[in-house]
């Protein structure tokens, strides 16, 4: 067969050319037109490529299906057989997801079975070997421990043979310390299903899964009726697998296993895709809550940094860029045959690309297919941007369900609509708000100094400040409690306190064991550029919580994994991603109403310049405080304008440029008195390097007023004495900045574990 190949290449690619016709294409709008010239271009040059013989891609929503489509070969041996658009595919790993998962969720629901129950409570046995601290959960995120698959090289059948050596088998790392992708994780979910619901797993799926749905050509042991329509695989001992799982292990299992076993068409699992899209129902019949979806689709960061949700994956090396192309809010499985299925909730949107790659002789990739064609569909969809609490509120509230929460918050925590995160915790159904939380700058963040207890006018639930004679909650405060919910937005910058604040909560949630949700949002000033000097390990302090450059190219919520992990605080942390998000956004491209996070931070430019103009403020000058213009302005009663103007304007400072100012400060430095100095108008907000900005400000105040700037007053934000030292030395700030590079890697390659966003 692979001489036929060779020598019959030019013959076969016209066939499968001739193949790629339209079966099925119902147009959604002008936008899909691109993707479906991408989708061809894509399906045939893989084609081509030999990467599979063909192909069916569906592109479908929460009301149908946009876009259907089939190409190339179904069947190369023993005879040809075009593709068509009801081909049965030997869906490998998508089992797990369409019934284990699903099957384990069902039966959670019915009270039954518990995600933190060891596996040992359904099957006792299964204690022995060091496996009495796995958990059904660890089972679906693939934390077990457990081997990736049984041991092939001795002879043995059947499904009781199976369970015999799962038995056997002893974990090859403590349970929940390591992410390691298991069929065996999924096998013994299976045999737990059977225990549990009475039900061996294929009539268990038919009846609770697949006849629900009318997913009529989906499930194990497919029947005789359907062979004509199955894509076969390869060639395994001796015989062509053809409406045989491909699987070795759940072949000899008999063809029904929890990691793999299952036939199915792109039309039945668009009606699954389109059942998690709407909450768990189609058509009127409820195959899961929507709670419960919420919960198997939530993101999980596992050791690693591996995200995934119950089940399903969300950023994993197994995602072949899918997740890249969608978002952190997509979640999907792929099948080693060729199959995937991926769905964005933020999108409205799913896509399914069935192959049968391993036909037929084992040597097909569908990895390059998976990743163009996310990204072409993808792209058809401009999501709009939602943050965490849109997120959490789209979801019913359902991780809260039943819970007494506390709220960390600040005229920045609202949703799309304006409406502030504490009223709609406090409408929340079976959601109890008890407390408020409030950073510096207090609950309205327009107040400097010390901020003193209150009660919330609106929902009368009592205030503490954590900016007054507490920055930490005390125990007290937190008794009682199941939750702490997180909302309030970052500016982006290490010495920005709302970060501290955090972290001294998740320190204050660790030690009384209350689980803290952080409902993320966009890094105003986008989460890639890391810039600027790293803070001293020495100096820590409330400005600084953690060894952080100047601007961290981090949300919240990543810092919030970041302090967590790496501090070893170990709270119990749920981070709810802001969907439709690309990292390398400004704030003002987000769509979202910009809210000052704090009294002079009153614009994406003043955003961006405030982690360089701020790196001067801890001296002797004004930057605008009690202005109009808080950060575009830098000033002192003893500054010639002109003469800053013209040496910073000499320096060529990329994206920013200058111009002599004189203004009067109403409050802060040098209030009712009239400074002179620069005013600062960004030209290129991309190409600035605001701490770059800073040193190159210091260094020009140091330079001409060395007795009146005082340097060591800079050093408390600048944060890097070296840096400090080296401006009064007289070194060049683009030279000093180059010294940044070798701490800014290390902390880059530190914080690639936490990042959630393309």
């Amino acid at each position: 067969m692979i001489v036929w190949l060779r020598h019959g290449a030019r013959a076969l690619l016209c066939v499968l050319l001739l193949a790629a016709v339209p079966v099925q294409a119902r147009a959604a709008g002008p936008a899909l037109a691109p993707m479906t010239a991408a989708i061809d271009a894509a399906v045939q040059e893989e084609i081509a490529a030999r990467h599979m013989p063909g192909a069916v891609v569906l592109v479908g929503g929460r009301d149908g299906t946009f876009y259907r489509n089939a190409w190339g070969l179904r069947r190369v041996q023993p005879d040809t057989a075009p593709m068509t658009v009801d081909t049965v595919f030997d869906l490998a790993s998508l089992t797990k997801v369409l019934v284990t998962t699903t099957a384990v969720m069902q039966l959670v629901e019915k009270g039954t079975l518990r995600l933190e129950a060891p596996v040992s409570r359904y099957w006792p046995a299964f204690a022995t070997h060091g496996k009495a601290g796995i958990t059904i959960g660890m089972l679906l995120t693939h934390t077990s421990g457990l081997r990736a698959d049984l041991d092939l090289t001795h002879s043995w059948t059947g499904a009781a043979a199976a369970r015999a050596r799962l038995l056997m088998e002893t974990p090859t790392s403590a349970p929940g310390e390591r992410f390691r992708y298991s069929d065996l994780d999924f096998m013994v979910l299976g045999e737990v299903v059977q225990r549990v619901s009475g039900l061996s797993l294929a009539p268990y799926a038919a009846r609770h899964i697949f006849r629900p749905l009318r997913m009529a050509d989906t499930g194990f042991l497919p029947r005789p009726d359907l062979r004509s329509r199955i894509a076969p695989t390869n060639v395994q001992e001796g015989r062509l697998r053809w409406g045989q799982v491909n699987d070795p292990t759940a072949y000899r299992m008999g063809g029904v296993a929890g990691h793999a076993g299952v036939f199915g068409t792109a039309d039945d699992l668009a009606r699954f895709a389109r059942m998690l899209l709407n909450g768990g129902a189609l058509e009127k019949r409820r195959l899961l809550k929507a709670s419960s979806v919420a919960l198997m689709t939530s993101p999980h960061v596992l050791p690693g940094g591996v995200v995934r949700g119950l089940g399903w994956d969300m950023a994993s090396p197994y995602a072949g860029g899918q997740d890249t192309a969608f978002g952190p809010a997509s979640y999907g499985h792929t099948g080693y045959t060729g199959t995937s299925l991926w769905i964005d909730p933020e999108r409205g949107c799913y896509l399914i690309i069935l192959t049968s790659r391993l036909h037929p002789a084992d040597q097909g990739d569908a990895r390059p297919l998976r990743r163009r064609l996310a990204e072409a569909v993808a792209a058809a969809w401009a999501p709009p941007v939602r943050t965490g609490i849109d997120v959490l509120a789209g979801q019913g509230f359902a991780p809260l369900a039943g819970k007494r929460v506390a709220l960390l918050t600040n005229q920045t925590g609202v949703d799309r609509h304006g409406r502030r995160t504490a009223d709609l915790l406090a409408r929340a159904p079976d959601v109890r708000l008890a407390l408020l939380l409030s950073p510096e700058h207090g609950p309205q963040g327009d107040r400097e100094g010390r901020i003193a207890s209150g009660v919330d006018a609106s929902t009368g639930v009592p205030i503490l400040s954590l900016y007054g004679a507490n920055r930490r909650p005390p125990p007290e405060a937190l008794a009682g409690l199941d939750a702490i919910v997180i909302d309030i937005q970052d500016a982006g910058v290490r010495f920005y306190t709302y970060a501290t604040t955090m972290a001294y909560v998740l320190e204050a949630a660790a030690t009384a064991r209350i689980p803290v949700h952080v409902l993320d949002r966009p890094n105003p000033i986008t989460a890639t550029a890391v810039q600027g000097p790293v803070l001293d390990a020495d100096r820590l302090s409330f400005t600084g919580y953690f060894p952080l450059p100047v601007r961290h190219g981090m949300t919240l919520g990543e810092l919030a994994l970041l302090f967590n992990g790496e501090n070893g605080i170990g709270a119990a942390l749920t981070v709810t991603p802001v969907n439709g998000y690309r990292r390398d956004s400004w704030y003002d491209e987000t769509g979202l109403r910009w809210v000052n996070p704090s009294p002079n931070l009153r614009s994406v430019d003043e955003a961006a310049l405030y982690p360089g103009v701020a790196l001067v403020e801890g001296s002797a000058v004004s930057v605008g405080r009690g202005t109009p213009t808080p950060f575009e302005v830098v000033g002192a009663p003893w500054i010639d304008g002109a003469a800053l103007a013209d040496l910073l304007g000499a320096r060529a400072i990329p994206g920013v440029r200058f111009a002599a100012t004189t203004f009067i400060p109403t409050a802060d430095r040098h209030a009712g008195v009239p400074c002179h100095g620069v005013r600062l108008m960004v030209t290129d907000r991309a190409a600035l390097d605001s701490p770059l900005l800073g040193i190159e400000l210091a260094a020009a105040l140091y330079r001409l007023y060395p007795e009146r700037f005082h340097l060591d007053d800079t050093l408390g934000l600048i944060g890097s004495k070296a840096t400090v030292e080296a401006i009064r030395s007289g070194i060049d700030p683009r030279a000093i900045a180059a010294g940044w590079e070798t701490d800014l890697a290390a902390f880059k390659a530190l914080r690639a574990k936490y990042l959630l966003y393309p």
